[in-house]
């Protein structure tokens, strides 16, 4: 695991002892959920938005694992949004993706933040679940090159597969064998705002990477 993660394990011999004792064990974490619904967690606030989140085992002799991340400040959007242009230029360019249309994903999934992590579990800036990173190759997915290469390849997978922008969307978003099921954008209200958000976002940014 790299160096700059951190790991935050409530661990269940403590809360089984604790549960034991007849007490209740808890842990104070701290949480952070921005407009787009990406939930930001930590054990070590820095930051006014966040607020206490309490997670406890009340004896049930079952604990609880959590992994936080360290919390690093976040960015301004603004900021944010220009300094990950040049990576994600290349990385389109390298995967043959619209700059445009990887920057819009970028935008909906993390609203360029890499430390997000979604009530999911899907992690950094076009928020990668643990096996999809795994199976690109993905080893540190909070690392923007890393993350915005697997992203954008596996955009490039889905545009592949299905030949339309909307659909590969959808199945970016509710994952390939929901599109096959329906046959095209799953009627999720989720993925269906999903999808035009990240088109209305698509048509927004194809300026900031001259024709």
């Amino acid at each position: 695991m790299p160096a700059r993660l951190r790991t935050a394990w409530v661990v269940a011999a403590a809360l089984g002892a604790a549960a034991a004792a007849g007490s209740e064990a808890r842990a104070d974490f701290y949480r952070y959920v921005d407009d787009h619904g990406v939930v930001h967690l930590t054990d070590a606030p820095t930051d006014p938005r966040y607020h206490t989140f309490q997670m406890s085992s009340t004896g049930s002799g079952s604990g609880i694992l959590v992994l936080m991340r360290q919390h690093r400040p976040l960015r301004d959007d603004g900021t944010s949004s220009a300094s990950f242009d040049r990576l994600i230029l290349r990385e389109a360019r390298r995967h043959g993706v619209s700059p445009a249309l990887v920057k819009a994903v970028v935008k909906a999934e993390s609203n360029f933040h890499p430390d997000a992590i979604s009530s999911h579990g899907a992690q950094g800036l076009m928020q990668l679940m643990p096996d999809t990173a795994d199976s690109l190759g993905v080893s540190d997915p909070f690392r923007p090159e890393e993350n915005v290469w697997g992203g954008t390849r596996y955009l490039r997978e889905m545009l592949d597969r299905y030949g339309n922008v909307r659909h590969a969307l959808a199945a970016y978003n509710a994952g390939p064998s929901a599109v096959d099921r329906f046959g095209g954008v799953p009627p999720y209200p989720e993925t269906q705002e999903y999808v035009d958000r990240v088109l209305d976002y698509y048509r927004q940014y194809h300026g900031d990477f001259g024709r």
